[in-house]
């Protein structure tokens, strides 16, 4: 059986843009999907590429504070949710550029989700530093926490999200810090020495989530060889044992995420 991928892609996510000379330009995503088209990646069998609609204001209230949106969307400087910072500027159609990154990460997520592909790729997504009513390290909507939540509400019993970014996938952590449902991993920089300054082994999660949040804080330099024995002694253990129905990662770097079912559809876990 051919392999399935939805690509959630239009142009116009490149309107995601902070400014020139801030480190998260869109060339990062024209790049990403001129080099995909160059090794003929996208017209494969079983490949679509979609253009996706923008996040709905209820979806993004999924995850975030009404009154952060409401900020967002009228586009002003307001040091108290994290906008107009050196990190995150405000700029022209802020909201309407976000709601379309988080809007393509919900179609990825519901590809998956009603079996119409197996794996799903947001390219412009992965924002994960944004909290419930703050940006934060150029993130204005956490759009793979809105699509885990989106899930959630759609019945999946076992998300499993995996992070690999060089930074700690804080605000998607944040988001399930309680809940048992979803399993948060990441592998990061030592908090001490790269922000966001949080992610130790410590934060295990709270409540019912205890012990869903999973954190490898790994020294600075670490090169190929200790991560990789880092992710091989963490990460396929505890998928195995957690069994998740569906798995969002977040790649780093561009950043991407993809969203997809295991091999084999898991039967349900017991009760613990």
């Amino acid at each position: 059986m051919a392999c399935t991928l939805h690509v959630a892609w239009d142009e116009r996510l490149t309107a995601y843009d902070f400014g020139p000379g801030h480190p998260l330009a869109p060339v990062r995503v024209e790049l990403t999907v001129a080099l995909a088209e160059a090794f003929g990646v996208l017209t494969e069998p079983g490949v679509t590429v979609v253009a996706p609609a923008a996040a709905s204001t209820s979806e993004l209230e999924l995850v975030h504070d009404p009154r952060y949106i409401t900020a967002v969307r009228t586009g002003a400087a307001d040091a108290a949710f994290g906008l107009g910072t050196p990190d995150n500027p405000v700029f022209t159609g802020m909201h309407e550029a976000s709601a379309l990154v988080a809007g393509a990460t919900l179609a990825a997520a519901a590809a998956v989700f009603g079996s119409r592909a197996q794996h799903a790729v947001s390219v412009a997504g992965g924002l994960h530093h944004a909290m419930r009513a703050m940006a934060s390290g150029f993130c204005v909507y956490n759009d793979p926490a809105i699509a885990i939540k989106w899930m959630l509400a759609q019945g999946a019993e076992r998300i499993a999200y995996v992070d690999v970014d060089v930074h700690h996938g804080d605000g998607v952590q944040a988001a399930f810090y309680d809940d048992p449902r979803v399993l948060t991993i990441s592998l990061h920089e030592h908090p001490a020495t790269l922000f966001p300054g949080t992610g130790l082994a410590s934060e295990i999660g709270s409540g019912q989530g205890r012990g869903y949040a999973v954190n490898v804080a790994l020294p600075a330099f670490t090169g190929d060889a200790g991560w990789l024995r880092a992710f091989d002694a963490v990460v396929p253990p505890l998928l195995r044992a957690f069994r998740p129905q569906i798995l969002v990662s977040q790649h780093g770097a561009t950043p991407t995420g993809e969203i997809r079912w295991p091999t084999a559809r898991p039967a349900p876990a017991p009760q613990r």
